[in-house]
């Protein structure tokens, strides 16, 4: 696993996110919760797997309509490190890095 250098607070939203979520999550779902632009939390997701913090697969369910979902999932030490981030980021500002993820 590879540290991520600069974490800032989209990043601590998206792991928040997942660090939350008892199933994996997709992206349009990440998009969703933390209320963040496509544009920042899917290159932010390629950034956290590259990096090892997160694990991605395809959705397989065949009876669901539409376009396949990429689900998204931490590891086991990616979840180590997004609990640090979280706290981190949680006593600098005050606040939960994001919202508690409600069922989408």
């Amino acid at each position: 696993m590879e540290p991520l250098g600069r974490i800032g607070r989209a990043t601590a939203d998206v792991l928040a996110v997942l660090l939350d979520a008892d199933r994996p999550r997709w992206g349009l779902e990440v998009i969703k919760l933390t209320g963040r632009p496509s544009g920042s939390v899917y290159p932010l997701l390629d950034r956290l797997e590259r990096a090892g913090w997160v694990t991605s697969s395809w959705d397989d369910d065949s009876e669901r309509r539409g376009p396949r979902r990429r689900l998204y999932r931490l590891t086991p030490d990616g979840a180590v490190e997004a609990a640090k981030v979280c706290a981190r980021k949680s006593a600098e500002t005050g606040r939960r890095a994001a919202p508690r993820p409600r069922e989408v």
